[in-house]
């Protein structure tokens, strides 16, 4: 029984429920109730914990204060979505309680957690029950409960999982959406798994496999292993791509084995990562994108690889990409941070989107910098941090145009020295849109986010996207494949027809009362498609002033504003 923990032992407790986490993440975005392709709280919670676990490995910490510390800092910024703010925020509490101690027992640990819990209530507006904050604030009692009995950490750790196990079964009854599809809230399995990932760690248990993505291919060429008439091709290339659904890839498989060689590509459900060497690393990334979103490319040249290696140098790779920009662009100052723009103008804004037609209106409006994101996307505060402070303004008013990106963007208030930093709670692309039209130089900051807000609840939003999976969700027969109409966030209808989701959407009331309809069409939309929809509103709101718009978004084939 482990009664005691110090520092070095904390960061091996976080890189294992890293682990845990990354092994497990598919099975709980396989939770999230509504079925459109962006549940994504388990790999939200990844790559938030994920940040954690790096920097653990980067720098080891001998006192707990010390360490829980470094974990606290890295997951403020890498927390990506509620479900990563919430995390961050339960750890951020823990560093607390653990602040100046060398080690903790049961007791300092059963205070820590609840220290956390109390953190993570505090930032919420409205906590809900049957959530990630149920969860974790019973398990946090339960601790303390166990601590008064046997101070030893390996006890207290045990039974405030088995009680959150016990409030997370429970939180199908304590929500009513959880209920109706039987499943149970999805943030608060991700943090038990987490923690018994920590268990496992005091326990000796191994870390788990990475998660089985049925992408087993390697990241980089052997360099040492090869001579110049060994190398066929120049570019040792590795990406990966967000399949589009229902595409297959045999046709790029063929394609690639004509530009090159030693090919191997491997696949899951939702994407496929390629490797292959290539003298034209370009065309077969380009040729990749009519097959899906890329998502990370790797291209090495070998011919010069090997002549460094043989040559007794050392091979330069894609591993010293951080270095070698620093050094370039100045990247990083002394502190090991990124440059901050002085403020030249009063105003400045931030905003995230997905797609380079929404990006390019924001642009158009005055945006200072565009984040990309969204569904499936979700920022890190760190990105959204790196944005505000390349704004060369006093005041940056940050546009998170996404619900699920609001409490990352909150986390950046208060961190930037010398720049007032403003959230304007949009909760879609066309509400940010909306917001930036009313944004007045001359205007006091507090007025002009009074009009921003204003302007952002005067639009309604509809979108049009895929069913993911079969649901029966809100009383809807929902079926994979099924065209789904979203109003404001709320499910609207579905057909097998995009044809009648559309006319449907355009008879409803909020577009009836419209005066002004903005139709933003997604990259799976051919032009011509675009122009039916707009048909199909010219015809059924005539009263209605009608723009059509290139958005470029992914998972989204339509986002209908109406003012």
């Amino acid at each position: 029984m482990v009664d005691i923990i110090d520092g070095a032992l904390f960061q091996r407790m976080v890189i294992h429920g890293s682990a845990s986490i990354n092994a497990q993440k598919q099975a709980i975005n396989d939770l999230n109730v509504f079925p459109v392709p962006d549940g994504d709280t388990g790999t939200n919670m990844s790559l938030t914990i994920g940040t954690a676990a790096a920097e653990a490995k980067k720098k080891p910490a001998q006192s707990i204060g010390k360490a829980a510390s470094i974990n606290a800092s890295a997951l403020l910024r890498g927390a990506r979505g509620n479900s990563g703010v919430i995390l961050s925020l339960l750890f951020r509490g823990v560093s607390k309680g653990f602040k100046e101690k060398d080690e903790a027992d049961g007791i300092a640990f059963a205070a820590a957690l609840n220290e956390g819990v109390s953190a993570a209530y505090k930032a919420v507006m409205k906590p809900a029950e049957g959530t990630i904050l149920t969860v974790s604030r019973l398990a946090a009692a339960k601790a303390s409960e166990t601590a008064a009995q046997l101070n030893s950490v390996e006890a207290v750790l045990e039974s405030a999982i088995a009680e959150g196990q016990t409030a997370l079964a429970d939180t199908v009854n304590q929500n009513p959406v959880l209920k109706k599809a039987g499943v149970v809230d999805a943030g608060g399995k991700g943090f038990l798994v987490i923690l018994q990932g920590m268990l496992d760690e005091l326990r000796g248990v191994p870390l788990p496999d990475e998660e089985d993505d049925g992408l087993p291919v390697k990241e980089s060429a052997d360099f040492a292993a090869l001579g110049e008439e060994d190398i066929t091709f120049t570019f040792d290339t590795v990406f990966i791509v967000r399949k589009t659904a229902g595409k297959s890839i045999e046709p790029f498989r063929t394609y690639l084995n004509g530009i090159g060689d030693s090919l191997v590509i491997g696949e899951d459900d939702e994407a496929f990562k390629v490797h292959v060497h290539t003298d034209t690393p370009g065309a077969a990334l380009s040729e990749a994108q009519k097959y899906g979103t890329l998502e990370l490319a790797k291209i090495e040249n070998m011919r010069t690889q090997a002549e460094e290696l043989a040559a007794g140098k050392k091979a330069q790779s894609t591993d010293d990409l951080d270095q070698v920009e620093a050094e370039l662009e100045g990247q990083e100052n002394a502190a090991g941070k990124w440059t901050v723009a002085a403020p030249e103008k009063k105003y400045g804004v931030v905003s995230v989107c997905a797609g380079e037609g929404m990006a390019s209106v924001f642009r158009d409006l005055g945006v200072d910098a565009i984040i990309s994101g969204g569904q499936t996307m979700n920022p890190s505060t760190e990105d959204i941090l790196r944005a505000i402070d390349s704004t060369p303004a006093e005041v940056v008013f940050v546009l998170p145009n996404n619900k699920n990106i609001i409490m990352a963007a909150q986390q950046c208030v208060g961190f930037v020295p010398d720049k007032q930093v403003v959230v304007v709670p949009t909760r879609t692309v066309p509400q940010g849109i909306s917001a930036m039209l009313v944004l007045d130089p001359e205007a006091d900051a507090e007025v002009n986010a009074a009009a921003m807000e204003e302007a952002r609840k005067n639009v309604s939003t509809s979108e049009i996207t895929y069913a993911a999976r079969d649901s029966d969700f809100d009383g809807f027969d929902i079926h994979e494949g099924d065209y789904m109409a979203l109003a404001d966030g709320q499910l609207f209808g579905t057909d097998r027809s995009i044809t009648a989701v559309l006319e449907r959407l355009a008879r409803a009331d909020t577009q009836q009362n419209a005066e002004f309809i903005s139709i933003f069409y997604g990259e799976d939309v051919t032009e011509d498609q675009a122009n039916e929809a707009l048909s199909i509103f010219q015809k059924e709101c005539p009263n209605a002033e009608l723009t059509l718009l290139s958005g470029g978004q992914p998972v989204y084939y339509y986002m209908i504003s109406a003012e």
